[in-house]
């Protein structure tokens, strides 16, 4: 066995995450990022180096798993899934259940929650959940405690960051509870094949897949179906796409927005 193979047996056994499912060259991009750091020249080295230090353990964890993101991100797939998705699913069944999967930390899941808050102020019969997971615990702690920058926030409008934000007095802005407590986090492995819920209306899973080899996108596409109703959306990244494998599971609903809709037997 090489030392490449060897670092990644280890990586696998200390964060439990399959190396097999992520692009080799992505890994090597995000270890050699790591070794040139801490000037360590060799896999076998860094592998020693890894066994003993628990703070780089976290920073290549966050490496391997980092996904940076804003506050509604594409404001036109927000907005197409405001009107076109998320209001008629609540006018029809009052009920409504999403999946933010690979939620990093939790700007998606939270720019979910405001939209679905702000829906149903009047209608108060209606009963939401957002149900938001990623594998990496270290920033689900984070999302959880919904404190973010400035900068995370240019696309929330100043009536949104007025009722749903509290400005801290290191110029932060922190979620306030009636949004915070209505998000659920949880730890899951979009590479278990198990989705976190059956019968969910809507799963999002945006700008995740650029971790996956070919093959594991197509399973998580799968399992995705697993997971929704019948005639539930699934919403990907905009520069994602479905496989030739796996586009007879959805059909196209808002396909610039990359918005699809799960597809059943007639």
């Amino acid at each position: 066995m090489d030392e490449f193979q060897a670092l990644l047996q280890t990586i696998q056994r200390l964060f439990h995450i399959q190396c097999t499912n992520y692009k080799e060259d992505y890994i090597k991009r995000r270890l050699a990022s790591r070794m040139n750091s801490r000037h360590i020249p060799s896999y076998k080295e860094y592998q020693e180096f890894l066994l003993k230090n628990m703070d780089e353990r976290e920073a290549l964890k966050n490496a391997l798993t980092i996904n940076v993101t804003k506050f509604f991100r594409d404001p036109q797939v927000f907005q197409c899934l405001k009107s076109e998705v998320l209001t008629p699913i609540l006018r029809q069944k009052k009920r409504l259940r999403l999946w933010s999967a690979g939620c990093s930390s939790g700007e998606e899941p939270y720019s979910y929650a405001i939209l679905l808050y702000d829906l149903t102020t009047l209608q108060k019969d209606a009963d939401w959940t957002v149900i938001a997971t990623d594998i990496d615990d270290t920033i689900l702690k984070k999302a959880k405690e919904g404190v973010y920058e400035k900068a995370s926030l240019e696309l929330v409008s100043e009536s949104q960051l007025r009722r749903h934000f509290r400005q801290m007095e290191d110029g932060k802005f922190e979620v306030k509870p009636h949004i915070r407590e209505r998000v659920k986090f949880q730890h899951h492995d979009l590479m278990s094949g198990i989705p976190i819920s059956r019968y969910l209306d809507v799963i999002s899973c945006r700008n995740v897949t650029i971790y996956f080899n070919d093959a594991q996108k197509n399973d998580l596409v799968r399992m995705f179906y697993q997971g929704l109703s019948p005639g539930g959306y699934y919403v990907m990244g905009m520069s994602e796409f479905l496989s030739r494998e796996v586009d007879g599971l959805f059909t196209p609903f808002r396909p610039l927005q990359k918005i699809f809709v799960r597809k059943d037997p007639a």
